[in-house]
């Protein structure tokens, strides 16, 4: 068997938070992750949609960067963002 070459393999603590809201039109299952990994940001997963995206607070200002990411509608995703901006 070939060996394996590993570009990293470390492991951190993190924190996580799992929160669950209804907007308008859509149920949020979000898992939120902070880690020293991506400088800052948070790693959130939807779990219901079974997307995630890398987000700090400049990923927020980007128009469309959440209806992409998480395929949703502008309505929802400002609701999304609305919640996304108290926590970075």
């Amino acid at each position: 068997m070939k060996e394996r070459f590993f570009l990293y393999d470390d492991m951190e603590n993190t924190k996580t938070r799992f929160v669950s809201f209804v907007g308008e039109n859509h149920r949020y299952d979000l898992a939120i992750v902070q880690s020293a990994r991506h400088y800052g940001k948070h790693l959130v997963l939807d779990m219901q949609g079974n997307r995630f995206a890398i987000i700090g607070h400049d990923d927020l200002q980007e128009e469309g960067y959440l209806e992409y990411a998480f395929q949703l509608n502008e309505e929802d995703a400002e609701e999304l963002r609305s919640f996304l901006m108290e926590l970075v």
